[in-house]
């Protein structure tokens, strides 16, 4: 299984990192991250692609990684990114996929880029700050309530926030992971942190932070402020997919966005957490998308 790196150079000037497997000219599942992290690629997540004759890409977001900051930036603006990506190296058509943070902007892909993308999921993805009907915090963990809160407290108090937890991530390993995300992680999260997969968390928390903080930043407040683009008019078909044990997006996120996408298909798992949900369901959400793409 061959992994390819490259770095694709925006209209803007801007560079993005980008990894890519197997065949990029037809459909490719482009894999969204999570906040905080980068990209690095996960073997079964690459090798359940090609597996079912698809390509596989990911991408580091701004200020992430290698690729360069755009501050100020909205959820939105991904969309154009990624549309720059996908014609830079020949892709015919994208599943977004996103995890955790990477969830609205895998939204925001089949929001405003529906010629490109023809069904899209979210994975324990964080629903819009103002939602209304919504309590965005509660069920959180203290470490999130405490992220969340600086964030909404301004530019000092995230940066402050960031300069105490950042170094910590830049060397975090795969036998510490568990314990450094604290309360965030539920039972079943926690058994979940084991072997390559621990392995794989690790380093995406310290490629997140290698260049700086500032791509975990832009992420925070991207999430607080209006994402740039509205949830009903997503017409591609979404799905949701949703564990009642995440510490980290509570279930009621996953519950929201399935009832406010007109397009969402709901697979919400009882048995599930944040993470367990991504490497325990990851094939299953990928023939999930595939088969609504088609």
């Amino acid at each position: 299984m061959e992994i390819r790196r490259t770095s694709i150079r925006l209209d803007d000037g801007r560079s993005l990192d980008v990894a890519t497997a197997g065949p990029t000219g037809g459909t490719v599942v482009l894999v969204h991250h999570g906040t905080p992290s980068a990209l690095v690629t996960f073997g079964p997540f690459v090798e359940a692609a090609l597996s079912r004759g698809i390509g596989y890409a990911s991408y580091s977001r701004p200020g992430y990684g290698g690729s360069d900051r755009l501050p100020g930036r909205s959820v939105a603006d991904c969309a154009s990114d990624v549309d720059e990506l996908v014609r830079a190296l020949g892709m015919r058509r994208i599943l977004s996929v996103g995890w955790s943070g990477g969830g609205p902007h895998a939204l925001a892909c089949a929001a405003l880029l529906p010629d490109l993308v023809p069904a899209a999921a979210t994975i324990a993805g964080v629903a819009p700050y103002a939602a209304d009907g919504l309590d965005f915090l509660a069920g959180m963990a203290p470490e999130n309530l405490e992220e969340f809160g600086e964030a909404l407290g301004g530019h000092d108090r995230l940066v402050a926030f960031l300069e105490r937890e950042a170094p910590k991530l830049s060397v975090v390993t795969p036998q510490g992971v568990a314990d450094a995300f604290g309360e965030l992680v539920s039972e079943v999260d926690r058994a979940s942190l084991t072997g390559e997969f621990a392995e794989f968390i690790a380093e995406g928390s310290r490629e997140a932070v290698r260049s700086g903080y500032w791509g975990w930043y832009d992420d925070d407040m991207a999430f607080v402020r209006p994402w740039g683009f509205d949830l009903a008019a997503i017409r591609v078909p979404v799905g949701v997919w949703q564990g009642r044990h995440d510490r980290m997006v509570p279930f009621a996120h996953g519950e929201w966005l399935a009832s406010h996408i007109p397009s969402a298909r709901a697979r919400l798992r009882p048995e599930h957490g944040h993470l367990s949900l991504a490497v325990g369901s990851f094939a299953e959400i990928l023939d999930d998308v595939i088969a609504s793409a088609e």
